[in-house]
């Protein structure tokens, strides 16, 4: 599915949503999530971490809220934060030089399909809440295990659909009825705010996923289920 149903490729769709939402969006994203997805992030840092990397790569960074966890808390780390969209990535800008981690993290324009890094060259790849915004699954999930060192591995956060059936419907509930009237009224893009929760629909369950990361080139993949499992922390090693 695509945000607005135009003739443009989904990447150009997702490209204009989030450049449209851009200055609201770390103040929905936190309020509507009651601050969980913090919580959801420091358990990603401390997956990372445990790598002990040099040199991270952050894919869909959006405002950067992950590369600055990470650049904060793992030492002497170096974060590649790409994204799609301009005017996410202006805000990620303001936002690592007021923590003076400029010169720890670099930010850069770029197409999850088609990333301009070096083949083996970053020890973690990360993604948060981003890969079910991809034009093409597969070929981005191919293209992380491209970047990965042998014996690197990728974390990715994304949100998913609780199993137990009473927590499902009410979290649903919220999801759809909820989220997208509070979200379009502040961010004034109502479109986006229906596009983000029906896109957890649609993206493939678990097992699924983990599947399609083994066939892109990662092994010993597992998922770390989160708050009831309204979302997943993957992990997969090159």
């Amino acid at each position: 599915m695509k945000p607005y149903n135009t003739d443009q490729t989904k990447k150009e769709e997702v490209r204009e949503m989030f450049d449209n939402i851009a200055p609201k969006y770390d103040l929905l994203n936190h309020t509507l999530s009651g601050n969980i997805d913090r919580v959801w992030r420091r358990r990603v840092v401390g997956e990372v971490r445990r790598a002990k990397p040099g040199r991270i790569l952050d894919v869909a960074t959006g405002t950067g809220d992950l590369a600055i966890a990470m650049a904060r808390r793992i030492r002497d780390v170096q974060v590649l934060a790409v994204d799609l969209s301009e005017r996410m990535l202006a805000v990620a800008r303001r936002k690592i030089e007021a923590r003076g981690l400029d010169g720890r993290i670099v930010l850069d324009r770029g197409d999850a399909e088609r990333l301009a890094v070096a083949d083996a060259s970053v020890d973690v790849a990360t993604v948060a809440f981003g890969v079910r915004n991809f034009g093409d699954l597969g070929a981005g999930l191919r293209e992380l295990a491209r970047t990965i060192k042998p014996g690197g591995k990728v974390v990715i956060l994304e949100f998913s659909r609780p199993r137990n059936r009473a927590f499902r419907a009410l979290y649903e509930f919220y999801s759809y009825k909820i989220l997208p009237r509070i979200g379009g009224l502040v961010s004034r893009d109502k479109r986006a705010y229906e596009y983000l929760p029906a896109s957890v629909g649609e993206f493939p369950a678990p097992e699924e996923f983990m599947g399609m990361m083994a066939r892109a080139g990662f092994r010993n993949c597992r998922a770390r289920s989160q708050s009831f499992g309204i979302a997943q922390i993957y992990i997969g090693e090159k």
